[in-house]
């Protein structure tokens, strides 16, 4: 795909916050701005820089609550882990969504992270081997898929990219630069069984007002390595490269996730590249 051929542009919510009105404002002012999608973390907690564990939102609460927060920008997981409930209770949690939003779910699905791991260690869950996730992301799939709504599967891994080929409706790789988005995108869309199959890409920003603007929040936020940072042109410019290698979604992840001001910054970025 170029540049401009219909790429849509969604952003990820605070999903690491206490108070859900904060995820809620984010999400009506995307819609309102006219961006895709808003798309919601799947983890039990993050930690922060001192160690400590940072709250979590429950990620398919926070889809129904969406659902009701808004009326025509599509919401989805990014991604739900497969192996943290058992599939008929993911497909159960998906389809009512889509019942809940009138048909505005993209179900994505993944096998978990090294983050993941550590989440599940702390709670004394299992997070099994590497075999044992992706028969469960393989389950997921196929108990969630044909409901009306498409289903992503997102991870790097390069049996996560074949399931999601052979099983899925798309794929999302979250980080890394363009060009291995580039090399892999293409593996994944030809070897690709279901039709249409969407190739996604997701990552850190720090956008503001313009250029000085932007670096001074990055600094002030502590941005790390491989975030993109910039004005409204910088990020386009930045996402243009993804979008050329074959993205048909832009995933931005702003740092300040809480602030709902950056909808109306990556609306600006969703107008240069369309």
């Amino acid at each position: 795909m170029n540049a401009g051929e219909g790429v849509r542009v969604g952003i990820t919510l605070p999903s690491f916050v206490r108070d859900v009105d904060e995820v809620l404002a984010v999400a009506v002012a995307a819609e309102a701005a006219g961006l895709d999608g808003i798309f919601v973390y799947d983890h039990l907690f993050r930690f922060a820089a001192d160690g400590s564990r940072r709250p979590a939102l429950e990620v398919t609460t926070v889809l129904g609550a969406l659902a009701t927060a808004t009326s025509r920008i599509l919401v989805g997981p990014l991604v739900a882990r497969a192996s943290l409930r058992p599939p008929a209770i993911t497909a159960l949690a998906f389809t009512t969504t889509q019942r809940l939003t009138g048909g505005r779910l993209i179900g994505a699905l993944g096998a978990g992270d090294h983050e993941s791991q550590m989440e599940n260690e702390t709670f004394g869950l299992e997070f099994g081997s590497i075999d044992d996730r992706l028969a469960a992301l393989t389950d997921a799939v196929r108990e969630t898929r044909d409901q009306g709504f498409p289903v992503w599967v997102g991870g790097t891994h390069r049996r996560v990219r074949a399931i999601a080929a052979a099983e899925a409706d798309g794929w999302n790789r979250w980080g890394g630069s363009a060009e291995v988005f580039r090399e892999q995108s293409a593996t994944a869309c030809a070897a690709a069984v279901r039709a249409p199959f969407a190739c996604s890409w997701g990552g850190l920003i720090v956008i503001g007002e313009d250029d000085h603007r932007a670096r001074e929040k990055a600094h002030r936020l502590g941005a790390s390595p491989g975030t993109i940072v910039g004005g409204p042109d910088a990020v386009a410019r930045a996402c243009a490269a993804y979008v050329d290698a074959g993205a048909h979604w832009v995933i931005a992840g702003p740092v300040d996730s809480r602030d709902p001001a950056n909808a109306d910054l990556l609306a600006d970025v969703r107008a240069r590249l369309r």
